[in-house]
């Protein structure tokens, strides 16, 4: 292929600030990021039409929708960081790659912010009506829509963003509507009267993941509720004595001694001079409080399932707004006062009529609205439901049959655990921002009237009693509702002929945390399995969570949050992509955002940035250097020489690894084999001995560079998936480029055949050695201009070898006056002061004197281990105090014993040193 960047237009060629040949001497990513960016989306790069798709094989997956509401955090960057890398790395592959992009309508929380901008205003949503609110809301959230997915593209990600949905869109909101009316006609969905969660704040019912559980101090009140007679009375213990005017019983366990003889007698309510039953339930813990629990089937799910078995009627006393009701069965002067008023005043009344035995402090966890931080209240209400255990049977029957896998394989067993006892989900709420659930309800006959069909208009009349009274249900569907259909709503389900459901659906891998799997993960796969007959996906990598360096969640509260546009202003997206990716564990463990990984994330794309300079900087002017995968001017073999072989031998070896490492998932290793074979085996060996090739001119100087070239071609390709911008910089300024981009050129392949581990092992051992020189050179801080003699024994005959046909390679990466290679050891003394180093089976010598004084080398060294051997006398002692491991913070423990063992470490080489000079 011709240079494909010949036919761009200066405004589609990603500008680095320097000439059209050569790369600026710094790498300043803010140069680059945005024009790179702009290059492939003129291109159309990310579009599946677009590719070279000479695979045959098709290859999608769809983004978890970020809320419309909200900024790109840390967890979104891992998270799509992971999906970035898997479809770059398939586009490269040749398949035809689809990776759906959107926005999630977010019920609660988009509802939520609206509200407050028109508190502030002096409106409410009930003043304006339904209809009035829903067009503001329309317009505040298509000004916001975009907000979060130009953070996104600060990233680098690649999604087909013309192609990318709203859950709210009309076409997903057709999806919707025809899963409602599928199931619901099903007996899939039905309505019925169960305590939820309930937010008086949002006023609506709340899902599980909505629900912030926190351990709180707060009490238990014990109330004495008496006999008829006043003979006796049973104490309960109640950490909510506001909902008491709502209990219709007192329950005991049966097998419990204390109140056999109370079972089946009445007991007076406390201030409201009602009597209720004492009733018997193997539920009642005896070991909890007084073992007499009071039953308010309304306000707890618990109570509720109670007084269903034993046939009692519920009594509401709190409203959906958390007040009290203005109910005879309450006192009068609570009627109406906010809960935790009513708390206070409920204490008072009850101590005042001698009913309050005691008050016990008592810590126990209690659920907060995630989007309000509202203390959430249990509430028995009519909602609608989804029967999940059929649902959930499918997706255990596709998960017996390997139709869908967990990566790590551990986490099969929380989403078959949860599966496997799963209740019916609640998925209406009381909001007026999200898809109004599509049934009808007759005045007349109280009849349900649900569409047949999405494409049926609302019905105007009713099928059972022909009346024409018919009100739509106000309440609106659970966000979790429309995001379970997304695998493939977003492909143009339910139309099946929809070309992207056809070729992409079902997607390959979803990539999430493990914190959604029940949530998001199992809702897709259960409607999925039900409404197409496929899994949504074959695949589900589950992440770690990113916490703070100490291991903490991050949240606003404890100001640990980090903002990943910062630090991609900082150290640049390449830099930050590489952290992210290298701190990925294969486990799934969650991931602590270390701010080394961080800055070595951008040290390594400057290192890259230079290697690469270098090499384009050689060839300059040289029209006959090529690249092998022009197939033009090729590598001559015959002329290589050992490091050469090495470097390609070493290229086409961890091409072969990092094939495997992401065909399995293994995104962390992935990271660090290139890591070390870009900086260690190409920068640190390769380019500088290529220097010395380089000077010595003609065939040999013309081959080096077309080594160096091929391997920096390959190196761009491979790292691409993780590090886009910077390998698409540099690849544009390629003499010869395979692509137009470097996102559409082949990801490399290995050949197995050029891979020679006896020469890795040989070449390998001698870099060792001069690691060995180099390391004793600085430990007895020997000048760099000065020379120094080395003997190395090694008596192991291949060691022998190599050493004997690398004594140019050891000349040129150290100043040596005299190298000698013995084939055997000498005694275990030594006439003068020399300092070892061992390889393998061999022994690296250099002897000290005239080189270093070594009676002041000594003292040095030796006030250093006195002064080590003190500080780890001192830690000894702290971490033997029993009162400092009690009393003090575990990451101040934990520093401490990583200090230890530090010291032990140095103290351990100090005491090798000092025993060499003696």
């Amino acid at each position: 292929m011709a240079d494909a960047s010949l036919h761009l237009t200066d405004s589609q060629q990603p500008q680095t600030k320097q000439a059209a040949d050569t790369l600026s001497k710094s790498y300043e990513p803010q140069t680059i990021e945005s024009d790179v960016y702009r290059f492939w989306e003129a291109h159309r790069h990310f579009k599946p039409e677009s590719g070279r798709n000479d695979s045959g094989k098709n290859f999608s997956m769809v983004i978890p929708p970020p809320n419309v509401t909200g900024v790109l955090h840390m967890g979104h960057a891992l998270d799509n960081t992971i999906q970035d890398i898997l479809i770059r790395w398939h586009r490269m592959l040749g398949d035809k790659t689809l990776w759906m992009a959107g926005t999630d309508h977010a019920g609660i929380a988009t509802q939520n912010v609206v509200e407050k901008n028109l508190k502030k205003e002096g409106k409410s949503k009930e003043e304006l009506g339904r209809e009035a609110f829903l067009k503001i809301m329309w317009e505040w959230v298509d000004d916001r829509k975009s907000d979060i997915l130009n953070q996104f593209k600060r990233l680098g990600v690649s999604p087909d963003w013309d192609r990318q949905r709203f859950t709210l869109d009309e076409g997903l909101s057709k999806a919707v509507r025809q899963a409602f009316i599928t199931l619901y006609h099903q007996n899939l969905i039905y309505q019925g009267t169960y305590v939820v969660n309930w937010c008086p704040r949002c006023t609506s019912a709340i899902s599980d993941i909505e629900t912030e559980y926190v351990d709180e101090d707060s009490y238990l009140w014990e109330i004495s509720y008496p006999l008829p007679d006043d003979s006796a009375a049973l104490v309960v213990a109640t950490t909510r004595p506001e909902t008491m005017f709502g209990d219709v019983a007192v329950a005991v366990n049966p097998n419990d001694p204390r109140y056999k003889k109370l079972i089946g007698k009445t007991v007076t309510l406390p201030l409201a001079n009602r009597l209720i039953p004492v009733i018997a339930d193997e539920y009642v813990d005896t070991a909890f409080g007084t073992g007499a629990l009071k039953i308010t089937p309304a306000h707890d799910p618990n109570d509720f399932k109670i007084g269903q078995k034993h046939g009692l009627t519920p009594l509401w006393v709190l409203d959906e707004s958390g007040k009290l009701k203005t109910e005879s069965i309450i006192p009068e002067a609570l009627q109406g006062l906010e809960r935790f008023e009513a708390r206070k005043l409920t204490e008072k009344m009850l101590e005042e009529g001698g009913f309050l035995v005691r008050k016990i402090e008592h810590s126990h966890r209690v659920g907060h609205c995630q989007r309000c931080q509202t203390v959430i209240e249990p509430l028995l209400s009519k909602q609608w439901f989804v029967k999940t255990k059929p649902l959930a049977a499918q997706c255990l029957k596709a998960l017996d049959e390997e139709k869908i896998r967990f990566i790590p394989e551990r986490w099969e067993k929380d989403y078959v655990r949860w599966l496997s006892d799963i209740q019916d989900w609640c998925i209406s709420r009381q909001l007026w921002w999200g898809h109004q659930i599509p049934a009808w309800h007759c005045a007349d006959c109280q009849g349900v009237v649900v569409p047949e069909k999405a494409e049926d208009a609302d019905p105007s009349s009713c099928p059972l009693c022909q009346s024409g009274n018919l009100t739509q249900d106000p309440d609106v569907l659970d966000t979790w509702f429309s995001s379970g259909l997304w695998p493939f709503s977003t492909m143009g389900w339910p139309d099946k002929k929809a070309p992207d459901f056809r070729d992409f659906y079902p997607t390959d891998v979803l990539v999430t945390g493990f914190d959604i799997i029940f949530f998001w993960v199992a809702r897709m796969t259960m409607f999925g399995q039900q409404l197409t007959g496929k899994s949504p996906f074959h695949t589900v990598y589950i992440h770690g969570l990113i916490r703070d360096e100490k291991g903490q969640k991050m949240s606003k509260s404890k100001g640990n949050v980090v903002d990943p546009v910062k630090l991609i202003d900082e150290i640049g997206c390449d830099g930050f992509r590489y952290a992210l990716t290298s701190l990925i564990t294969y486990g799934g463990q969650d991931i602590k955002l270390a701010k080394d990984k961080l800055e070595l994330g951008r040290v390594f794309s400057n290192k890259l940035w230079n290697a690469s300079r270098f090499v384009l900087m050689n060839l300059e002017n040289n029209e006959a250097v090529d690249s092998p995968a022009v197939d033009a001017q090729p590598i001559d073999l015959a002329m290589l020489s050992d490091m050469d072989r090495w470097i390609l031998s070493r290229y086409h070896q961890t091409v072969d690894k990092v094939n495997t490492q992401l065909q399995e998932y293994r995104f962390g290793e992935y990271a660090d084999t290139l890591y070390e074979f870009v900086w260690s085996g190409f920068c640190d060996w390769y380019v500088e001995y290529a220097k010395k090739q380089l000077k010595e001119g003609g065939d040999i100087a013309l081959n080096t560079k077309r080594v160096l070239l091929s391997v920096l071609n390959g190196i761009l390709r491979m790292l691409h998936p993780m590090m886009p911008y910077i390998t698409e910089a540099i690849y544009q300024k390629l003499p010869h480029k395979a692509a137009v981009s470097i996102m559409v050129d082949r990801f490399p392949t290995a050949e197995l055949g050029s891979i020679d581990e006896r020469l890795n092992s040989q070449v390998d051992f001698v870099l060792e050695t001069v690691r060995a020189i180099r390391n004793i050179r600085q430990q007895y801080n020997v000048p760099h201009p000065q020379g120094v003699n080395v003997t190395i024994e090694a008596p192991e005959p291949l060691e022998y070898e190599a050493l004997q046909k690398a004594l140019p390679i050891i000349q040129h990466f150290v100043r040596v006056d005299k190298l000698e290679v013995k084939a055997t050891l000498s005694g275990q003394g030594h006439q003068e002061a020399a300092a070892v180093n061992v390889v393998r089976h061999s022994r690296v010598m250099i002897p000290l004197e005239g080189i270093i004084d070594v009676g002041q080398e000594k003292d040095r060294l030796s006030k250093k281990q006195a002064s080590l051997q003190k500080e780890q006398d001192q830690i000894y002692k702290m971490l033997s105090n029993f009162d400092f491991l009690e009393k003090a913070p575990p990451e101040v423990i934990d520093k401490n014993k990583a200090r230890l063992q530090e010291v032990n470490q140095q103290l351990k080489a100090l005491n090798e040193q000092l025993s060499s000079l003696s």
